[in-house]
């Protein structure tokens, strides 16, 4: 990889970190980490979070980049 085109990976991985943080900073992914299967457990000295639904849907998501990415370059 020359250094063109490591410059170019890390501006578009830097501008796609922008994007997301724009993203969940406007609110638009409050529904993410309270979906259907994720486990909350609230008592009053304890809080206990596993988010099973939500990290799947991050694998899945991160698997098909990852593969598309693999398939086209």
């Amino acid at each position: 990889m020359s250094r063109t085109e490591l410059g170019r990976l890390i501006v578009g991985v830097g501008a796609f970190l922008v994007v997301l943080g724009l993203v969940v900073w406007s609110g638009a992914l409050s529904w993410f980490g309270r979906l259907p299967g994720d486990i909350r457990i609230e008592r009053e000295t304890v809080r206990i979070y596993i988010p099973f639904v939500s990290m799947l849907l991050i694998s899945a998501a991160l698997s098909l980049l990852l593969y598309l990415t693999r398939r086209f370059f």
